[in-house]
């Protein structure tokens, strides 16, 4: 891990596939250099927006609060981790649970007293 997180980004980027690393011979938007500073700085509890941001090297052990459109949900980036996106590990979805059906949801309940 320790050797791997030494690791230059062009080195990295050469074990990647082509998609992320185009996307990393293009450079860091403003948003990711912002992310990457406060990485730097070893910052805790860093909350962002950038789904779109391709997990590297200098992430490994980090604690990332990453936006699922309603909320920032926690992200322990791994090894496994490496060259993914960050929104990859944040449902953007929850699961659906229903319950009984409503007033006027069928005919049948239209005989039930409403309170």
């Amino acid at each position: 891990m320790e050797e791997v997180k030494g690791m230059d980004l062009k080195d990295f980027a050469i074990l990647l596939p082509a998609r992320q690393r185009r996307s990393l011979k293009r450079g860091f938007t403003e948003a990711h250099k912002k992310l990457m500073k406060k990485i730097e700085r070893g910052d805790k509890n860093i909350k962002t927006h950038c789904r779109n941001m391709i997990i590297i090297p200098q992430m490994l052990g980090q604690i990332l609060l990453v936006y699922n459109g309603k909320e920032f949900k926690a992200v322990r980036v791994e090894l496994e981790m490496l060259g993914r996106y960050l929104g990859e590990f944040v449902m953007t979805r929850g699961s659906v649970s229903h319950s009984a059906p409503g007033i006027g949801a069928t005919r049948s309940s239209a005989a039930v007293s409403v309170k």
